[in-house]
């Protein structure tokens, strides 16, 4: 008997999962095993060499060499669970190192090319990887330089043969480029001694994986602290490959730059899920870099680009903006830079009004690609298939009415089996639900409103603001490049509201014009009581972009 919730509760249902449209096989193997075979003879992936070469891959070959990547896992001692890192950019390597180590019934651990020695000794500790398959150097980074730091039995032991007292389960280090330290295998040589698994093996390993088992293990931001591990179950990330290609509104004709590393949950889904679902050809940036990204759109015809905020503000300033034919892009939104591009004429909506989190490996709740305004509403979207919604009283955890502002908490398919190491009573409710942190509410018409996260809210004067509000307003002020609103201590009121901005380099902006312009927006105890203007490189990121708030907060502060 099915329990139909008390409509007066802050409680929402998305429809049945196995009445979601265009869901395939539930298992990362079974997912690319059944696009290759779809897609085959098909552009699965095009990468431009430094040298000028143009590396293009079809789908039946994507699967050829993940099945290598796989062969060579298990042949070096890969088993059921056995967690293996991959350390790259968005680059071919990454899928197949992905995908293979799934075929090998591992686990893929996906590592963020942005970091830092300690943080890199923290992530591997932390993930305990048996075998670390990564990109030698990005950009001015030596991988292999950071790991004989960590481990100097890098330079003396036999390739294959790692002991670490520092990372004791890490037995096998391959490295993708040039050659370096003895203990570090390279990709060739590790490709080899594959060749004697027959593939029949790697099959049977796949046939044995199921949806509810242990898929990846990807990491969060960190943008409040040290990352999280995340792990997502087998199903959780295939439902979101297949997912977004519908969100997304995308047809057969997808060829979809990215320059944004896969390590990132949302990248992952959205970007290289969406395309290898639809089909598509994914154009890999391993590194983003503005005007070769403008000539990768024009010179491979790209009708998708996946970019942040941030890119879209440096691809605009790019020295060949107005030169590049971008006229084959289609799936671009007028609202963003590329969408007002001269050469693009597009009727596409992106859909921007969607909530989601790592823990639910993306998006859990939305509207697809071209929702009538009207229909979003300025809300964050109906709950996806398979998923419900709560919002609760942050202190009691009892479900607020409807309407009311509390916390959102979520279950459904694609939840997070768990955090790494943190038990699940201390991570789910006894109703088995997530609770995340943000802020938010059920309308009228059953749609998520997402306000930001609960500990950001500004308490000022006895009154709740929502910094996402103000930012949402302040940033269709003429002249304003990049906005955060943050809370500021103070004596009398608690908190005040304050806006931190970033002008466009000719925009001539004051604190009392970006005021003035907010009393007719806003209510007036939410309108900024102050303006600190920024620089762009003031502004902390984390590695996907986020604004690390608490230390724009502190920089706030110290401007006041």
């Amino acid at each position: 008997m099915t329990t139909i919730p008390d409509p007066s509760l802050s409680i929402i249902r998305g429809a049945p999962l196995d009445e979601e449209p265009g869901l395939g096989s539930l298992t990362l193997a079974g997912y690319l095993r059944e696009v290759t075979r779809r897609y085959a003879d098909r552009e699965a992936l095009a990468m431009h060499r430094s040298d000028g070469s143009i590396e293009r891959w079809i789908y039946g070959e994507l699967w050829e060499r993940s099945l290598a990547v796989a062969r060579a896992l298990i042949e070096s001692g890969i088993g059921k669970d056995t967690r293996v890192g991959v350390l790259m950019t968005n680059r071919p390597e990454f899928i197949t190192s992905f995908f293979g180590a799934a075929m090998a019934g591992g686990v893929p651990v996906a590592l963020s090319t942005f970091s830092t020695v300690p943080e890199l000794e923290y992530l591997l500790q932390a993930s305990s990887v048996s075998t670390l398959l990564f990109e030698r150097r990005v950009l001015r980074k030596d991988f292999s330089q950071m790991l004989i730091e960590l481990e100097p039995m890098l330079t003396s032991g036999r390739a294959g043969e790692l002991r670490s007292e520092k990372f004791p389960y890490l037995r096998r280090v391959v490295g993708l480029g040039e050659h370096g330290a003895t203990g570090i295998e390279s990709w060739s040589e590790f490709l080899k001694r594959g060749q004697s698994i027959p593939s029949e093996l790697v099959q049977a390993r796949i046939d044995s994986t199921k949806p509810a088992d242990i898929g990846a293990l990807f990491f969060s931001s960190g943008s409040t602290g040290k990352p999280k591990g995340i792990v997502s179950s087998q199903r959780g990330i295939a439902i979101q490959c297949w997912r977004w290609r519908r969100m997304l509104a995308f047809g057969d004709d997808v060829r979809a730059w990215t320059a944004n590393g896969f390590f990132w949950s949302g990248n992952f889904g959205g970007a290289l899920g969406a395309t290898l679902s639809a089909g598509g050809s994914l154009v890999l940036q391993p590194t983003f870099e503005p005007e070769e990204a403008l000539r990768l759109m024009q010179a491979e015809r790209i009708t998708r680009a996946f970019a942040w905020p941030h890119q879209y503000e440096q691809l605009a300033s790019a020295s060949n903006w107005h030169a590049v034919d971008l006229s084959s892009l289609r799936y671009a939104d007028r609202r963003t830079k590329l969408g007002q591009h001269p050469t693009v004429s597009t009727t596409w909506t992106e859909s921007q009004e969607c909530y989601g989190n790592t823990e639910t490996f993306t998006l859990s709740a939305g509207f697809p690609a071209n929702t009538p305004a009207e229909i979003a509403g300025g809300s964050h979207g109906e709950a996806l298939p398979g998923n419900i919604f709560k919002i609760v009283d942050p202190l009691t955890g009892a479900i607020v009415r409807r309407g009311e502002r509390g916390e959102i908490a979520v279950k459904g398919p694609t939840l997070m089996l768990g955090y790494l190491g943190i038990a699940a009573d201390e991570t789910f409710d006894a109703e088995g639900f997530f609770r995340t942190g943000d802020g938010g509410r059920i309308d009228a018409r059953g749609r998520l409103v997402w306000e930001g996260r609960l500990n950001d809210i500004i308490k000022t004067g006895g009154a709740n603001v929502s910094p996402v509000e103000v930012d949402e307003v302040l940033a269709t002020c003429p002249g304003v490049k990049v906005n955060r609103t943050v809370g500021v201590p103070h004596d009398t009121l608690g908190e005040i509201v304050v806006a931190c901005v970033v002008p466009h380099d000719i925009a001539r902006l004051d604190e009392a014009s970006i005021r003035e312009f907010l009393k007719v927006r806003l209510a007036s105890y939410k309108v900024p009581r102050r303006v600190v203007f920024v620089r762009e490189d003031e502004l902390a990121l984390t590695g996907s972009a986020k604004v690390k708030l608490s230390d724009l907060r502190e920089l706030a502060i110290k401007r006041l």
